[in-house]
């Protein structure tokens, strides 16, 4: 499958079809939906911001002032047009690419965890075990070694 379409479309069916989807069920598999809300302008205006400023050090408050509501309207909407709590998205966004590092590259966990934004790795590594179902190092062997192998 590789082959023909490459490694990360491959990667992508392999999370599709759940892969080794009996030992720790689907959750090292969930993916943020990658599209964004458009009923909401200006909520739809600061998931994009965010998407280019996750790793800041108070990306919520960043997302208000984008917005040019107060905190509270704006989680209000937020929460409305997405589903989700404005940190619980954001956590989302980071965890997306926690996976996507961990299974391109060998950086260590601290590395990771402050590049998105995280100040103590030990909170990074809890949410991810909690959010994924594995840990950081557990889901960098199972897809980091998948990857490889559809290299």
């Amino acid at each position: 499958m590789a082959r023909l379409l490459g490694t990360d479309e491959a990667m992508r069916l392999a999370r599709v079809h759940l892969i080794d989807w009996h030992r720790e069920g689907q959750q090292p598999y969930a993916v943020l939906n990658s599209s964004r809300q458009v009923e909401d302008a200006c909520i739809a205006r600061c998931q994009v911001w965010l998407a280019q400023h996750y790793d800041c050090h108070s990306p919520v408050a960043g997302m208000v002032e984008v917005s040019r509501l107060s905190e509270r309207a704006f989680k209000r909407r937020f929460k409305a047009a997405t589903g989700m709590t404005p940190m619980d998205y954001v956590h989302t966004l980071r965890l997306e690419e926690a996976k996507q590092l961990l299974e391109q590259g060998d950086e260590p966990i601290e590395a990771i965890a402050e590049q998105l934004g995280y100040a103590e790795p030990s909170f990074f590594r809890r949410l991810f075990g909690r959010r994924v179902g594995l840990t950081p190092s557990q889901y960098r062997r199972r897809f980091r070694g998948l990857r490889l192998r559809l290299s």
